[in-house]
């Protein structure tokens, strides 16, 4: 049988393009470029990292500054960018209303016996005071109470005398000059009880709104004088505070100088002057 005989040409052509892998060439390709591919894998590794890290430190940098922002929400800037002055100012007033209380104390040996003499009395105190123009709006039942009176015997120990009912009304006199008529009528009508007189400003506001603006303008000229001498601007007003004091206390009226128990001649009564007194704060921004 003939031998059919390959070149050595070809039988070298196949053996060069199968044993390509192991001749080191092909080799050396592929490992070139799995060693690119893992370092390529560790880059994106590294970076990814990194943008992790840097956002986790600014997200954790605006939760602060948000946290810090939000404790100083309402509150003025630190002391050292503000000057605080105050000032106070006082409105003298003559008072325009009086306030005061008148009541009776009846005694009887029975509850219905102490009322009887109570409400006579009361009854026409009510009546007399709308005579003389006050509204029924302005007076008012204080207190109404009933109490069991007792005698202490020596043999006997405690023992029921009667009984003693107290009622009192509560009176706003609008016009001052009547308040000496409203006094005398509790000598004249037999009302025991008087609490005191007590001078009111009806409408206090409208002093305060002037006290308000003369303190404001105190405070100002002292703002503007510190800020010249400081040697710093005022830039804008960052707080502001005012606070009420009392120009002393009610004017108060001894009962004793009614006159109990008869008609007595009125009593002068004179309302005098209060002091409507306002303190303000301010605080400014300053540069």
């Amino acid at each position: 049988m003939p031998v059919t005989k390959v070149p050595k040409s070809s039988r070298s052509i196949k053996k060069s393009s199968h044993d390509c892998c192991f001749d080191g060439q092909c080799g050396y390709g592929v490992l070139k470029k799995e060693a690119i591919g893992d370092f390529g894998g560790k880059i994106i590794w590294t970076l990814v990292a990194v943008v992790l890290v840097y956002s986790v430190f600014f997200l954790g940098t605006v939760t602060q500054k948000n946290i810090k922002e939000l404790r100083y929400i309402g509150q003025a800037d630190r002391n050292e960018h503000t000057l605080t002055v105050s000032a106070d100012a006082k409105v003298p007033v003559r008072p325009d209303i009086a306030e005061t209380s008148i009541g009776m104390m009846a005694e009887g040996e029975t509850v219905a016996e102490a009322q009887e003499k109570n409400t006579r009395v009361m009854n026409a105190l009510i009546e007399r005071l709308k005579g003389l123009g006050i509204a029924a709006d302005d007076i008012q039942t204080a207190n109404y109470n009933v109490y069991p009176r007792y005698d202490y015997i020596q043999d006997e120990g405690q023992v029921l005398r009667g009984y003693q009912v107290n009622q009192e009304v509560r009176v706003k006199i609008r016009e001052i000059s009547k308040a000496n008529q409203v006094l005398a009528l509790a000598g004249e009508l037999g009302a025991n009880t008087v609490s005191g007189l007590q001078f009111t400003i009806d409408d206090k506001d409208i002093y305060l709104a002037q006290a308000r603006e003369q303190a404001l303008q105190k405070a100002n000229k002292k703002a503007q004088s510190l800020s010249q001498m400081l040697g710093v601007k005022l830039v804008s007003i960052v707080n502001y505070d005012e606070y009420q004091t009392d120009g002393g206390g009610p004017i108060q009226f001894r009962a004793e100088s009614i006159g109990f128990g008869g008609a007595a001649e009125a009593p002068n009564v004179e309302p005098g002057s209060e002091e409507v007194q306002l303190e303000v704060r301010v605080t400014f921004e300053i540069r």
